[in-house]
C-alpha cells in the first residue's frame, strides 16, 4: 500500500512538472492531493509530521467545471495582451461633436449603457456595415438614413441588446429611438443613426431607452467608449494629429468596442471615428469603406461574424481647410493615413481584448499571386482552432500551421517553394522542417505573448496581414455565461 501510494505521488508530481501546473488546480482553484500532502506538512506543528492526508473527490464534471471557472472569473479577469485603457488626457477633443452617456438599465443597472453623439448642422458622415444577411434592426434603420438629403445629426447607441433577429418590431423600437433622440437633439429622426449591441433575438426595451435619453450626460471620449462596451476587459479608443495640407493640423479620436464574435465582414463590433477635417459625403464614405477594409476587416477572433458590425466616420469641418471632394487629392492620402492608423489601432485592440485572449498573434503572409490569394492563407492560419490552441498552449506543434496553408483554397500551391517563420526563426522550408530550426527556438517563441507568423508563398508580389489571438478555456466560460 505504501509503495503504491509513493507511486501515485511520484507520477502527481511528475505531471503537474510536466504540465507547469497542477490538473486540480486549473479545474478547481485547489492544490492536488499530493501538494495539499505537502502543504499539512509544512503547515503542522513544529517538529511534528501529520502523515499521509487522502483526499478523494468525485469526478467534476463539464458544467461542474465551467460554473467553478465562472465563479473564478470574477475574481481573477484575464485582462487584454498588452492593452491599457487611455486616460482623457491622452484624448483629444473634437470641435462640432458633443459626447453624452447615461444609465438605460438595458441589461445590468448602475452601469453607463447608453450613449449619444450630437454633430454639429455642417458635417458630413460615412459608414460600413455588417454583411451578414440576418443583420439588426438598428443597423438596417441606419443604412436606410445614412444617405438622407437632410444629413446626419447624431448616433444614438446601446449595448446589452443588439435589437437582432426581431423581425419587423425591431424595426419599429429602432425607429422609435431614433425619434426621442430626434426630439431631444432638435432635428429629424432620419438625422438619427441608431447602433445596438449585446444580446440577439431578445425584444429592445425601448421604453427604457426612451426613458433615459432625457438624463443623458456630457462626458469625456474615455466615458464613451467604456459606456460601449460588453464583454470588452479594457475601453478602446485613440487618438490623432496631424497636417491634412500645408496648412492645416487636423485632429481625430476614435473609439471601438468588440471582443468576441469577431470575423470580417465586417469583423460584434463597433466602431466610430469623429474628425475636424472637411470632406464631401461621396468621397468620405468612399475613405470608410477603404479604410475598414485594410484595418477591421483583417481581425478575427473566433470566425463569426456579427448581426450589429457597424463603422462611422464622422467629419465636422470644422479644422478651416477647404474641402477634400475628390481621391486626386494629395490631402486625401494625408487624410486617409491619419484615420487609418486610428483605426488599425481600435481594431489591433479588439483582438488584444479578444474573450480570454492570452496572445496577440500576427499572421503575414508575403509575395502571393494576389492579395485575395494572400488574405485566403491568412485567415486559413487564423482561423484554424488547432492554430489558436496550439498558441494557447505554448505548444510549437508548427505542422498545424502547414496544414492550414495547404487547405486554404489554392489549387496549384507549390509546397516545396513555402518558406515559414515563427518569430525570427526560420521554421519550414522545401517542402518540410528547416534543418536549421530546433524545437527549443520554436518554445522560446511560442512562450512570448505577442508572435509573429510570416509565410513566403514565393508566386508573386501580393501580400495580407490578418491578425488573431488564440483560443482559451476563458473564451468557452465567457460565452457559456454571456447571458447570465
Amino acid at each position: 500500500m505504501i509503495k503504491t501510494l509513493t507511486k501515485i505521488k511520484q507520477k502527481n508530481r511528475s505531471l503537474c512538472k510536466k504540465k507547469k501546473i497542477c490538473p486540480a488546480d486549473a479545474e478547481t482553484g485547489r492544490p492536488h492531493a499530493t501538494h495539499r500532502q505537502e502543504q499539512s506538512d509544512a503547515a503542522g506543528p513544529a517538529g511534528s509530521r501529520t502523515g499521509l492526508i487522502l483526499t478523494f473527490r468525485r469526478p467534476v464534471s463539464l458544467k461542474g467545471r465551467l460554473k467553478t471557472k465562472n465563479a473564478r472569473k470574477n475574481k481573477e479577469q484575464k485582462m487584454a495582451v498588452r492593452l491599457t485603457e487611455k486616460s482623457p488626457s491622452e484624448l483629444l477633443s473634437i470641435d462640432g461633436v458633443q459626447v453624452y452617456v447615461g444609465q438605460a438599465g438595458v441589461k445590468k443597472a448602475d452601469r453607463d449603457d447608453l450613449t449619444l453623439i450630437v454633430l454639429n448642422s455642417q458635417n458630413t458622415v460615412g459608414a460600413v456595415f455588417t454583411q451578414n444577411r440576418f443583420c439588426a434592426a438598428p443597423v438596417y434603420i441606419a443604412k436606410s438614413h445614412l444617405f438622407d438629403e437632410d444629413g446626419v445629426r447624431a448616433l444614438v447607441i446601446n449595448t446589452g441588446n443588439a435589437n437582432a433577429g426581431t423581425g419587423a418590431q425591431g424595426r419599429a423600437d429602432a425607429v422609435e429611438v431614433c425619434e426621442a433622440a430626434a426630439r431631444q437633439v432638435g432635428c429629424k429622426p432620419s438625422q438619427i443613426l441608431p447602433f445596438s449591441t449585446g444580446v440577439i433575438l431578445e425584444p429592445l426595451p425601448v421604453q427604457k431607452i426612451i426613458g433615459a435619453l432625457p438624463n443623458v450626460k456630457p462626458v469625456h471620449w474615455s466615458d464613451a467608449a467604456r459606456a460601449i462596451m460588453t464583454t470588452d476587459t479594457v475601453s478602446k479608443a485613440a487618438s490623432r494629429e496631424g497636417k491634412v495640407g500645408e496648412k492645416h493640423t487636423v485632429r481625430a479620436t476614435g473609439i471601438a468596442k468588440g471582443s468576441g464574435m469577431i470575423h470580417p465582414n465586417m469583423a460584434t463590433m463597433l466602431a466610430f471615428i469623429a474628425t475636424d477635417a472637411k470632406v464631401s459625403q461621396p468621397v468620405l464614405q468612399l475613405l470608410t469603406q477603404e479604410i475598414a477594409d485594410a484595418t477591421f476587416n483583417t481581425i478575427t477572433v473566433d470566425g463569426d461574424t456579427s448581426t450589429n458590425d457597424s463603422f462611422v466616420i464622422m467629419a465636422t469641418g470644422k479644422c478651416g481647410q477647404m474641402e477634400i471632394d475628390n481621391t486626386a487629392d494629395p490631402r486625401y492620402g494625408q487624410l486617409k493615413e491619419l484615420l487609418g492608423s486610428i483605426a488599425l489601432e481600435l481594431a489591433q485592440a479588439i483582438v488584444r481584448d479578444g474573450e480570454g485572449a492570452g496572445k496577440f498573434i500576427t499572421i503575414r503572409v508575403e509575395r502571393a499571386a494576389d492579395r485575395e490569394e494572400a488574405r485566403k492563407v491568412a485567415y486559413a492560419v487564423a482561423r484554424s482552432p488547432l492554430v489558436k490552441t496550439a498558441f494557447s498552449a505554448g505548444d510549437p506543434n508548427l505542422g498545424r500551421l502547414l496544414a492550414t496553408i495547404g487547405y486554404a483554397g489554392i489549387a496549384d500551391l507549390d509546397v516545396d517553394r513555402i518558406r515559414m517563420w515563427l518569430g525570427d526563426v526560420l521554421v519550414a522550408e522545401h517542402g518540410g522542417r528547416a534543418e536549421s530550426y530546433t524545437e527549443e527556438q520554436g518554445q522560446a517563441v511560442m512562450d512570448e505573448d505577442e508572435i509573429t507568423v510570416r509565410i513566403d508563398l514565393q508566386r508573386g508580389k501580393a501580400e495580407a496581414t490578418v491578425y488573431t489571438c488564440d483560443l482559451t478555456h476563458e473564451y468557452i466560460s465567457i460565452n457559456a455565461d454571456y447571458r447570465s
